[in-house]
């Protein structure tokens, strides 16, 4: 009479089950909120906004590698919750108008770029299960649906934190091209009325500084009333 066969024990059942627990949804989710909690510490200890304002080194004061360079700082800076106005205005002071442009855009979507990166890899699928309330859902719609157009006037009218709306485009199902090519796009005309502000700084009376604080005014007014309508239309709804 034949013995039965043993039943074989799955190898490494411990090691698959640890593997999906550092894989699920939450623990990528706790991960991105430590990444981004200690690079706001960070942030806030080397207070780097001081740093690319006054203490930029002589040497790179200039020339296309310093450009780069300071918009490479800039996109670190804005995933760590840096303002960007401030960095902006940094620009202006350190390149002028055209050449701080430069780096400020470039800064600019390289930031947003690693956040949707790091909000889609490490939060969506944890996020989505939170899309419950009547807002939630009607802005993840509209991101999903409309995302280049829709994030494009949220570049336009800086009324929605940068940092915001980079991660609630990362949970939504809106692409990767569309986001960056809005963002580089929409951001222009507010980043460069700051650039300018910054390179004008010295001189506060001049045409050119009181036309882009004016234009910085007129777009924070523009982005209140087109919250406040869209607040008021939700409502209806």
């Amino acid at each position: 009479m034949l013995d039965p066969v043993p039943a074989t024990r799955p190898t490494g059942g411990l090691a698959v089950r640890c593997t999906r627990a550092l894989l699920s949804p939450w623990s990528r989710f706790s991960l991105l909120v430590a990444v981004l909690m200690a690079a706001a510490a960070t942030m806030l200890f080397l207070e780097p906004q001081r740093l690319l304002a006054t203490g930029w080194p002589a040497q790179l004061s200039g020339g296309a590698a310093a450009v780069a360079l300071f918009g490479a700082a800039y996109g670190v800076c804005t995933v760590a919750f840096v303002p960007r106005p401030l960095l902006n205005l940094a620009a202006g002071a350190l390149f002028g108008s055209q050449a701080g442009l430069v780096a400020a855009l470039v800064g600019t979507v390289l930031g947003a770029g690693i956040s949707f990166g790091l909000g889609r890899v490490l939060g969506q699928d944890a996020l989505r299960t939170l899309l419950r309330g009547r807002w939630l859902k009607a802005a993840d719609g509209q991101l999903s649906r409309h995302g280049f157009r829709s994030m494009l006037a949220l570049r336009l009218f800086p009324g929605v934190p940068f940092a915001a709306a980079n991660y609630c485009a990362a949970v939504s199902r809106m692409g990767y091209p569309p986001f960056l090519i809005a963002t580089g796009l929409g951001s222009v005309p507010n980043t460069a009325a700051y650039v300018v502000a910054g390179s004008e700084a010295s001189s506060p009376t001049s045409p050119a500084f009181l036309a882009a604080m004016g234009f910085i005014v007129l777009t924070g007014l523009g982005a209140a009333v087109v919250a406040w309508r869209k607040r008021h239309r939700l409502a209806a709804e």
